[in-house]
């Protein structure tokens, strides 16, 4: 019934549109005939009348095509109708020996619940309880590979629907008619079709046509078979969009960092956003970018990010939050500023520190201050580079409250098992060109020595002669006027993993749990076992966070019992703990209050940290900082 009814719908439409078309036909031909006998038809128009008949044939050409379309697909109707009937018919009279069919099926379904071929899989673990064995193998397989759910992925709506998160005053906001363009650059390496397609979908969908001039898409050496599925899909594209979508292809892997270069170099819009293609942006979320930068070209802007899960692909609304980062140069979200707070307008750009890998900024400006350092190699730092290099000449970074891009939190990076190494380098990369005399930090946060560290960081002296002729600010003054949340320390002189005379293979270890008992474990270069040695006496043990909002943990003796802890600095020192240390290299650990001393005490087939009175352990720190501890 419900067929028939769009059958109807379909003639109806269908009759309409030929009667339009012949209509158009006869206006076409007496309006042409007009301007022939008129013979002011190249004046009018300003341009040769060949052209402007070409341009009528090719648009009664296309509403032709158009309807040669409709035709068949009232063809194509017509025939599942008729097909439609026969099937109800054939239901009707199975319909009795179905139902006896599908109770057994029922039936024996309860009694054999499906296999779960990989129980241990992230994959599997929200998601996948109805898939055949087959079915799971194909997802874990695709999971693998991509690091999201590519199986469910591809059965999903491209044009799919996700929640408006944005506040309702951004819902009352108005911005210009006047806007500037906007090309979109979408960077990737081995992502999946479905992954990139939605993507194009939702930029298409939920940005203005009249603002949107290209989409950039800049694969960076994909591996996989995408070329010729995607080479079709932008042919496809631009049939109903022409022109819209562009791609390049870098013909070695470059890193996200020359990814996003090619993206701007090749765009050619006032505004260019640099976006990953694992996103979806939601509605309105261009408008605030072109808005915002519109009135100051110097800023570089950021959306608030939402997370779209890997697994199960819901949408979670994040909070509003700034963009931070640690010593180790890790990106990670901050508390928004009192000032912002102190405005109590919810849609008002928020003062950030730094920006995450998705941003929009002026074209021109952004070449104008260096773009993205191309030296920065495979993934992590570039951000962090290009927030300091802004910030320090010139510019400012800004989050939008009122655009908002939901964007895939991958299980795992397609193109590195493991970042640590490269994530080292450019973190070194930037100390040296940005961070003047604090960039000590950096090595000590990733535990490196500050002399011949071993560690290549490739060609600075462009981004140097860069800084000297923009004439930057210093990274002092970024710690004051920007981002006064990340606190140096200027006391360390010992830093590394901390090993006894006892054991020469196992290291002091801050523990499965933070914040207790330190244990010994074997030594290696997870940061559980970075030990910081100040001259004032304290021990950290743990990651070196240096936050003021965030303490690092010290190193305590309880004053009885045999345990040492791990607490909070000042936490420990209020409750009367003992943080104060007295230590050099190839010497005892003496605590200064109770003259107790760390040692080692063999438990069955271990080691433990315990306190007591002296005896002739000694301990040795991996990294010296200066001249201390020499004799």
């Amino acid at each position: 019934m419900m067929l028939r009814r769009h059958l109807c719908k379909v003639l109806c439409i269908g009759l309409t549109l030929l009667i339009v078309y012949n209509l158009l036909l006869v206006v076409y031909t007496k309006m042409t005939l007009q301007k022939l006998i008129l013979g002011g038809v190249q004046k009018e128009l300003h341009f040769p009348l060949s052209e402007w008949n070409e341009t009528v044939i090719k648009k009664l050409s296309h509403l032709e095509l158009e309807l040669q379309h409709l035709q068949e697909n009232m063809k194509l109707a017509m025939k599942q109708q008729e097909n439609v009937d026969k099937t109800l018919k054939r239901m009707r009279d199975e319909q009795p020996v179905q139902k006896a069919v599908e109770a057994k099926a029922s039936e024996t379904k309860k009694h054999r619940p499906r296999e779960k071929l990989f129980p241990d899989s992230p994959l599997f673990k929200q998601w996948g309880e109805d898939l055949s064995e087959a079915q799971q193998k194909r997802a874990q397989d695709l999971f693998q590979k991509f690091g999201y759910n590519v199986y469910l992925s591809n059965l999903l709506p491209l044009n799919r629907s996700i929640p408006d998160t944005r506040h309702s005053r951004c819902l009352q906001k108005t911005y210009s008619s006047q806007l500037p363009s906007l090309s979109v650059v979408l960077i990737f390496t081995n992502e999946a079709l479905s992954i990139i397609q939605r993507a194009i979908t939702s930029i298409i969908n939920r940005t203005p046509s009249q603002l949107l001039k290209e989409i950039i898409l800049v694969d960076d050496f994909s591996s996989n078979e995408l070329k010729a599925n995607l080479d079709e899909l932008i042919k496809l594209y631009n049939q109903k969009y022409p022109g819209l979508l562009k791609i390049v292809r870098h013909t070695k892997r470059q890193g996200l960092a020359q990814a996003r270069n090619t993206g701007r170099e090749t765009a050619t819009a006032e505004v260019v956003a640099i976006l990953d293609a694992h996103i979806e942006v939601n509605a309105g979320w261009a408008e605030p970018i072109l808005a915002r930068i519109q009135e100051d070209h110097t800023v570089i802007v950021s959306p608030v990010f939402d997370k779209i899960n890997f697994d199960t692909f819901e949408l979670e609304k994040y909070g509003l939050a700034v963009d931070g980062f640690n010593w180790e140069l890790w990106c990670r979200y901050d508390s928004l500023p009192k000032a912002w707070i102190d405005l109590n307008d919810v849609t008002a750009p928020v003062k950030s520190p730094s920006i995450m890998g998705i941003l929009a900024a002026n074209r021109l400006f952004l070449g104008k201050i260096g773009s993205v350092d191309g030296g920065m190699l495979v993934y992590g730092g570039e951000n962090v580079e290009l927030s300091l290099r802004v910030w320090q000449c010139g510019g400012r970074i800004e989050v939008l409250p009122c655009s908002r891009i939901a964007h895939i939190e991958r299980h795992h990076k397609p193109y590195a098992l493991d970042l640590t190494p490269a994530m080292k380098r450019n973190a070194l990369r930037v100390a040296e060109i940005w961070m003047d005399e604090y960039k000590y930090m950096v090595y000590l946060a990733w535990n490196i020595p500050l002399q011949n560290s071993g560690i290549d960081y490739g060609d600075i002296s462009s981004r140097m002669a860069l800084r000297e002729n923009l004439k930057c600010k210093t990274f002092d003054w970024y710690l004051k006027n920007v981002y006064p949340v990340l606190k140096p320390i200027h006391n360390i002189v010992g830093y590394g993993r901390i090993k006894n005379s006892l054991s020469e293979n196992d290291c002091l270890d801050r523990g499965p749990i933070k914040g207790k008992t330190p244990i010994m474990y074997f030594c290696n270069e997870y940061s559980p076992q970075k030990v910081y040695y100040h001259l004032t006496g304290e021990l950290y043990v743990g990651s070196l966070i240096a936050e003021a909002n965030a303490e690092d943990c010290c190193l305590t003796d309880p004053g009885s019992g045999e345990n040492p802890t791990l607490e909070p600095c000042s936490k420990a020192a209020q409750h009367g703990l003992h943080i104060y240390w007295d230590f050099k290299p190839g010497r005892a650990l003496i605590n200064r209050a109770t003259k107790r001393c760390l040692e080692l005490k063999k438990a069955s087939s271990y080691y433990m940290p315990v306190l007591r009175p002296c005896t002739t352990q000694v301990w040795t720190i991996q990294h010296t900082i200066g001249n201390w501890g020499s004799n």
